[in-house]
């Protein structure tokens, strides 16, 4: 095998050896002569003269292999109790049941189809059977604010909704169907059928003519065989924001995405076929689409499907028990997960119940991963810890250690370096390439490499306007960092969260680091708010261990010396609260920007991915004890 360096230069350097090489280990039903059109930037086209089908690639070639047998999926629902396998070859029964089940409504290739569903096999049935008829997906989270999904609706136009009549949260149960239906009569576009999933907890009333019960409408439904497409034909279309104005849906393609989901299997996770792997996100998140249900399936894995959170259901063993009872071989998680953890269990005493050995590595994305987190992670698991980063918008990686290529050294507080396709250049405002250690915008020079978006549904002057118009000729990321001598990559904050501190550019992934580094600060979030005098001020929130016994005034003067003597007095942090917990996404990211709004007092909307909207009331009462927030 090549290592990082040389397989990362041919890469770059022969775009389309290395592309269509990678590509041979797609079942194609026309293998793609042509790796790249590049004809039409920056609307690039992977394998133009390719057709496949997603669904064949991710479940019957592997039964048409002889490994029918093998568990696919294993379900395991620790706030129900209900768990469930299911082979690759009654994944491939269902599948196709679903897809006639579609055809049968009038679902045609290229028609869209909304998923709004909880963690059940029945939502990743229905994301691989939209791929095996050829229409496009949108998964939506269950549980989304009906405002919010009406406005996915309209924009996505589905033909047919699949939802449940509820979804299980800790402590809670959330009917879903008052949701969906409220959504449908606000939406100015009207699916024809709403399929519906009867869960135990709830039964929820259904429309005569419109919704179908799940068994109901699979009812006498031919199996159908998967749809050959084309390469360039989407495969999903997956809505990245849209707490105001019009949402943002990432399109994704079939071909490059099941060639570099393949590659990223193998390279950068090191399994192999039958091996079980585990990302512990949900099917509303990219990751839920990439790691949950393609790249594992594709790569002839079994993939686990969880509905629970890492504490709470029951508690923070949860995770370790998963392991241990399912072999998993590799877990990847959002370090918020870990800090969950961590928090509730400093001292591992759930982990020493179960035996993990079966367990190979950690993959951490989704938030920073700091340090204290990575190296309390390794410290318990007895395992190596990767950080990994990436976006909605690539799919996969963009920075990894490639663990089954080679494995690098590994630099605390980075994602390590650059995947295969993905040339970095970290650019100052007037798009000037910095050198080594300075802070800028992170960017990467075009073409991207297969499975980043093609474009924004129905939106293509937006695509090339939020994506390509700050820096000519590469995608901005949004992602602020710098990278070191050795091309190792520091991602300090999104870009708008770099404030400006009497001329002086500070990160807030900077700041959390030294203060994660405090041994009573179990979490911790740093903001920017606006001030008079130097332009912005950082503010900081931290969360305290349940175990810490000191006083709080008494860790916050520690903590902000620990920023003086780490960071210089430049930092100007000042101002710290205490607070329970930290307002975030449901995938963990914290909600930073919103929290920044708060502070100083401007107009903000309740973000549509927050994971408990009662929050924001505590932290501005935080807040107001400050003098922020209108205290």
């Amino acid at each position: 095998m090549q290592d990082y360096a040389a397989l990362y230069t041919q890469s770059v350097d022969d775009v389309d050896t290395f592309w269509l090489n990678a590509a041979q280990h797609i079942a194609w039903d026309t293998p793609p002569q042509t790796a790249l059109d590049r004809s039409d930037a920056p609307f690039y086209h992977w394998y133009p003269d390719g057709r496949l089908n997603t669904c064949f690639n991710a479940v019957d070639r592997h039964v048409l292999a002889g490994r029918g047998a093998q568990n696919a999926i294993i379900y395991d629902s620790p706030i129900t109790g209900a768990k469930r396998h299911i082979s690759f070859a009654e994944l491939q029964q269902q599948t196709a049941r679903f897809a006639g089940m579609l055809a049968r409504l009038g679902v045609q290739t290229g028609d869209r189809v909304i998923i709004y569903m909880p963690m059940i096999p029945e939502a990743v049935v229905a994301m691989l059977g939209c791929a095996r008829l050829g229409a496009v997906h949108s998964v939506v989270f269950g549980g989304f604010a009906a405002a919010e999904l009406a406005k996915r609706i309209d924009d996505a136009t589905p033909k047919v909704i699949i939802s449940a009549s509820c979804g299980h949260e800790p402590g809670r149960v959330v009917e879903y169907k008052p949701l969906l239906d409220a959504a449908i009569d606000q939406s100015i576009h009207k699916p024809d059928n709403c399929v519906i999933v009867q869960r135990d907890a709830v039964q929820a009333e259904l429309i005569e003519g419109r919704d179908l019960e799940w068994h109901q409408a699979h009812e006498g439904a031919a199996e159908m065989a998967p749809i050959s497409v084309h390469a360039n034909d989407p495969l999903y279309i997956l809505y990245t924001s849209g707490t105001t104005g019009q949402p943002k849906g990432v399109v994704r393609d079939n071909g490059g995405h099941a060639v570099a989901l393949h590659w990223s299997m193998r390279h950068i996770y090191d399994v192999e076929p039958g091996d079980v792997y585990w990302a512990a996100s949900d099917i509303g998140w990219v990751v839920g689409h990439s790691y949950i249900t393609y790249a594992p399936l594709i790569y002839g894995c079994t993939t686990i499907l969880f509905e629970g959170k890492p504490i709470g259901t029951p508690d923070a063993g949860v995770f370790w028990r998963v392991i241990a009872e399912h072999q998993v071989k590799v877990l990847f998680t959002a370090p918020t997960a870990f800090r969950a953890i961590k928090r509730a269990d400093p001292e591992g005493e759930f982990l020493k119940q179960h035996d993990t050995s079966c367990l190979k590595y950690l993959f951490l994305a989704g938030e920073r991963a700091d340090p204290d987190t990575i190296s309390w992670a390794e410290r318990q698991l007895g395992v190596p810890v990767i950080d990994h980063w990436w976006q909605t918008e690539t799919g996969w990686s963009i920075c990894a250690n490639p663990m089954g290529v080679e494995h690098l050294p590994v630099k605390l507080g980075s994602p390590s370096v650059a995947m295969p396709g993905y040339m970095i250049d970290i650019l100052d405002s007037q798009g000037n390439v910095l050198p080594a250690g300075e802070l800028g915008a992170i960017s990467i020079k075009l073409p991207l490499p297969p499975s980043c978006l093609v474009t924004i549904w129905g939106a293509d002057q937006a695509f090339i306007d939020k994506y390509f118009s700050s820096f000519p000729g590469y995608y901005e990321t949004g992602d602020a960092g710098y990278c070191d001598a050795d091309g190792y990559l520091y991602i300090m904050a999104r870009t708008d969260d770099v404030i400006n501190v009497a001329g002086h550019r500070l990160s807030t992934g900077q700041l959390e680091e030294v203060l994660s580094d405090h041994p009573d600060i179990a979490e911790c979030a740093v903001i920017g708010v606006a001030d008079q005098l130097k332009g912005q001020l950082p503010i900081g929130l931290i969360c305290l261990y349940p175990s810490s016994q000191r006083a709080g005034q008494d860790i916050i003067a520690e903590a902000i010396e620990l920023v003086r003597n780490r960071v210089g007095r430049v930092a100007a942090l000042n101002q710290l609260v205490i607070v329970d917990r930290l307002p975030k996404t449901r995938s963990g990211k914290v909600l930073r920007g919103t929290v920044a709004k708060i502070a100083d007092g401007t107009t903000w909307t309740m973000p549509a991915t927050i994971d408990d909207p009662v929050i924001l009331d505590e932290i501005t009462a935080a807040l107001k004890t400050i003098g922020y927030a209108g205290g």
